[in-house]
This record gives C-alpha cells, structure tokens and sequence, in this order.
C-alpha cells in the first residue's frame, strides 16, 4: 500500500492505515501535506494582526484557518483534475489517485464539491465587502492548473492565489482595501514565489523533459539569486506595509527575525532531492515569525 502514497507525505503510517477510498480522497485534498494549507492561511492571518484585530477578532483568524484547509484541499482536488496527465509523467506525483486511475474523476469532482461546501461556510462569516474579495479570487484560482503550460513562471500566478487572504483578512477587519493591505498583499506574491521555486526544484528535471514551465526552470543556474531577490522583495514591501501602520524604526525592528530566517534559507539553498522540500516547508515557522511582528505592531498602532 506505500506504493500509492505519495513520497513526500508528511503521514504515511496513518494514511496507511485508511480504507482506500478516504486514504485517496485524503491525498487528493493534501489533508497529509499541512504545509500547504498553512501557506494559505498566514498572509489572512498577518492581515487580521496588523490591521489591529488579532484580539477582538481572534474567531476570524479560525474561520480563516478552516477556510484555507477546506480550500488548498478544493484547489489541489480541481489542479490534479487538470494535471492528470502531466502528474502521470512526473515521478514524484505519478502515484497520485487521479494520476494513477486508482479514482474516478466523478468522485473527484464531488468531494471537491463538499470542500467548497465548507468554504461556503466560511465566506457566511465575513461582511459583504470582505466576500465579494474572497469570491474575485476564484477566476484566480481556477486558471492557476493551466500556467505551467503557457508560462515559465506559474509561482507568479501561485503567488497572486496564495496571497490572497491577505486582502481578504485586511478588507474584514478594516472594512476597504487600503493601502497598507495592498502592500501587505504584494509583499506576500514575492514570499510565494520564492518558497515555490524552492518547492520547484524538486521536479525541474521532469518539468524540462515534458516541457512546462516553472521559475526554477526559468532562473537556471541563478535560483539562489532568484530566491533571494524574491524574499528582499517581500520584506520591504512588508516593512512599507508595517510604516503605513506604524511609522516608527522600532516596529520595522519586528522583520530581523523573519528575516534572518529567508536569509538561512537561501545561504544553505542546497539544489538537491532533499533539501528543497525541508526548505520549503520551514516556511511554515517564517509565516510565525511575520505574524508575531504583525501581532506586535498591530496590538501597539
């Protein structure tokens, strides 16, 4: 039965152990893969605690968090609809339900319904201004599958659809997109394509070999540059977002962290099988340290 686990499963004892039908339907939505949908949720999160709600909007941060689960799992149901065929042909995702015909497209298509379902559920919970944000990202998302086969750079697109809970968030707590949250927003694109070349690097040689696009293809022998470029980016244009909270150098003080965690990153970047996707996810404690500034800001503005 490990045959059909995808190798990068953050849970394969306890995917292992499930009948096979809810043992796919888990691996369809990445439910074993949490990294994913904590990418999704930080940026929402940043914006509630920068605008200043983190306290008296704590169940907001909740309900965000229970969006991006339901949601990354919607998203990643409907992109390996799209991409069984591409995902039959690269190693690391040939094993995947769809890939492998183990699961029907009919099945597929009605759990990515229940997972909508409950993002339904979510979007009940905000104002109108704030929904009508949260639905303008869903042109967004349904084109993402089909970047990599138009573009070299599918992360930039990827950084436009992970970012967006940021001005969801922002637009919640505020009541308009001003722009602090704009800036916010922007700076969270960059912070995505970065970690996502990282992730890419994991699949250049497969991606090269049936000719779709990826920025770690598309950067070449300069992904470390890229990265890092990418990640500079991001923090000043989250220190621009930070100012127009708070215009004092001691709350800028609240990146060094954040920070000196991206530079760990890209200084011990190694391009091989392995130490890409523990990069990648060690973005996971990064969002920590950029809500904690956000926190401390936020709290004090």
């Amino acid at each position: 039965m490990s045959e059909t686990i995808v190798p990068d499963s953050q849970a394969r004892g306890l995917l292992a152990r499930l009948p096979d039908t809810p043992r796919m339907l888990a691996q369809l939505a990445r439910f074993d893969r949490p990294i994913g949908w904590w990418l999704l949720f930080w940026p929402g999160a940043w914006a509630v605690a920068l605008a200043g709600g983190a306290f008296a909007r704590w169940p907001l941060i909740a309900w965000l968090l229970l969006g991006s689960i339901a949601m990354r799992g919607a998203g990643c149901v409907f992109n390996d609809i799209v991409d069984r065929d591409i995902d039959g042909k690269v190693a690391r995702t040939a094993v995947r339900p769809l890939a492998s015909g183990a699961m029907s497209i009919r099945t597929a298509w009605v759990w990515l319904v229940a997972l909508c379902l409950v993002g339904l559920v979510v979007l009940l919970q905000l104002h109108l201004y704030a929904q009508v944000v949260a639905l303008g990202s869903l042109a967004l998302v349904a084109a993402y599958p089909f970047m990599k086969r138009i573009t070299g750079w599918p992360q930039l697109w990827l950084g436009l659809v992970f970012s967006w809970a940021a001005l969801v968030g922002w637009s919640e707590v505020v009541g308009a997109l001003t722009p602090a949250g704009l800036t916010l927003y922007a700076g969270c694109i960059f912070w995505v394509v970065g970690y996502d070349t990282i992730y890419a690097l994991q699949d250049r040689e497969d991606d090269s070999l049936i000719g779709i696009g990826s920025s770690a293809l598309s950067m070449g022998r300069h992904v470390r540059a890229g990265v890092a470029l990418c990640y500079m980016l991001a923090l000043a244009l989250w220190a621009a977002a930070i100012w127009q909270v708070r215009g004092q150098a001691l709350a800028l003080a609240t990146l060094l962290p954040v920070t000196a965690h991206l530079l760990w990153q890209v200084a011990t970047l190694k391009e091989d099988g392995v130490d890409p996707l523990a990069k990648f996810r060690s973005n996971r404690f990064a969002g920590l340290l950029m809500f904690l500034a956000c926190l401390t800001v936020g709290s004090a503005a």
